[in-house]
């Protein structure tokens, strides 16, 4: 076995303020957050002299994070925030959530957009594609019926 788990996905963001609210209101955990100016962090990137500022946010399970950077130095190098899905390369991340529609108009307050529709898969998900703070994509889904019910097992009385 190579890869004992994944531990976080990173995300280039403008305004971290934003994006740190955003992803607490969809229900993740701040961890932590830190500038990053030490020279061995270029030479792990490949971005030389680079001042970040990083935030590290967790899942409720505490089996996934996120870590939002803002650069402060070197300027962007490219801007892919508003690629439609079938673009090359890194394009989203998904979390499932509880109440679907109780997650869409929490992040619709911080401004999140849906992409196109809330749409039901074979009666085992239902799901979508948002757009939140500076077009970052995000997916979330709901898992339905007897999938969500294995998934949480509850103790039955008799």
């Amino acid at each position: 076995m190579t890869v004992k788990r994944m531990d976080n996905v990173g995300i280039v963001v403008e305004d971290i303020d934003a994006a740190i609210q955003f992803f607490i209101e969809l229900g993740l955990v701040l961890e932590g957050r830190m500038p990053i100016e030490a020279e061995w962090a270029g030479r792990v990137t490949g971005v030389r002299g680079q001042r970040v500022e990083i935030a590290m946010l967790r899942t409720p399970d505490g089996h996934g994070r996120v870590e939002l950077s803002r650069f402060n130095a070197p300027a962007i190098a490219s801007d892919h925030r508003t690629a439609p899905v079938n673009s090359l390369g890194y394009l989203r991340v998904m979390f499932t959530v509880e109440d679907i529609d109780d997650t869409l108009a929490r992040l619709s307050k911080l401004g999140a957009t849906l992409v196109d529709e809330v749409v039901n898969y074979e009666d085992v998900y239902r799901l979508c594609y948002i757009r939140g703070p500076e077009g970052i994509l995000i997916g979330i889904a709901q898992q339905l019926g007897q999938q969500a019910a294995r998934a949480n097992p509850v103790e039955r009385q008799p």
